[in-house]
């Protein structure tokens, strides 16, 4: 199917645009604005900016994609939106440049973006991720893999979400969220393993069993954050997912949201 452009669309000579895309009444598309094959963009959409998106994305209408950093450091230079394969961005989702000259905002693929969410400058996001609506990821924020985080939820900026990590609603997160963790509450608090989450992607009972004696250790026992990564690396060091919990905790700067 050829790629099929609304006479409505503007958009600039200078715009790439892949094979077998759609692009529907009221568009517009920058200069610097790059579509891999088959993206759809409804009506509506704003695409600006130096902003690449690879295949097979969809694009709602009224979401508006690479626009200018909000950070009031911003001074100028050339930054970027990188954005994967099959991801949703539903309708006023928002996503915007970096603010240092030369850096991007990067999105990786399969990620589900639904109506009002807001990816900041800089962030980084892996992929299979869903943030429901008005979701809200402030400047520097790291989202890694199969992440889950519900609506009217706000994260602070340079803070972490670990994989297969779930966050509440209406959440208010100002440290790293562990891997493997439900949090919730204002401020957010880890709760428990996402068991529920971890069954439905597949991890075996012996992993889900070794990340709740982990999780008990390191966020109920009363111990120091040293010594319970000491303990837990001791008695539950072979699983690779406790290894990456460990990992992820000995590196967060922000602490672990507990």
């Amino acid at each position: 199917m050829p790629t099929s452009i609304h006479p409505s669309a503007v958009i600039h000579p200078n715009a790439i645009l892949g094979e077998d895309c759609t692009v529907g009444p009221f568009c517009v598309l920058g200069e610097h604005v790059v579509l891999g094959p088959r993206c759809t963009l409804h009506s509506h959409v704003v695409i600006e900016g130096r902003t690449e998106l690879g295949s097979d994305n969809e694009v709602f209408p009224f979401a508006c994609l690479g626009g200018k950093t909000q950070d009031l450091k911003y001074r100028g230079g050339t930054t970027y939106v990188r954005i994967g394969d099959h991801n949703v961005f539903r309708e006023y989702a928002t996503v915007h440049a970096a603010t240092a000259d030369g850096q991007s905002t990067v999105v990786g693929s399969h990620n589900h973006f639904l109506a009002y969410t807001h990816l900041a400058h800089d962030v980084r996001v892996g992929s299979h991720v869903i943030m429901s609506n008005v979701a809200t990821l402030a400047g520097h924020v790291t989202v890694e893999d199969h992440v889950v985080i519900g609506g009217l939820a706000a994260v602070h900026q340079f803070c972490r979400i670990g994989r297969h990590a779930m966050i509440g609603g209406c959440a208010k997160v100002v440290q790293d969220i562990a891997p493997f963790m439900m949090a919730d509450g204002n401020p957010a608090e880890t709760r428990f393993t996402n068991k529920v989450g971890l069954e439905r992607a597949g991890f075996s009972a012996e992993a889900i069993s070794q990340l709740t004696k982990a999780y008990k250790v390191l966020f109920r026992s009363g111990l120091t954050t040293a010594n319970a990564l000491a303990r837990i690396e001791a008695e539950l060091g072979e699983s690779p997912e406790v290894r990456h919990l460990v990992a992820f905790t000995q590196s967060s700067e922000r602490g672990l949201a507990k």
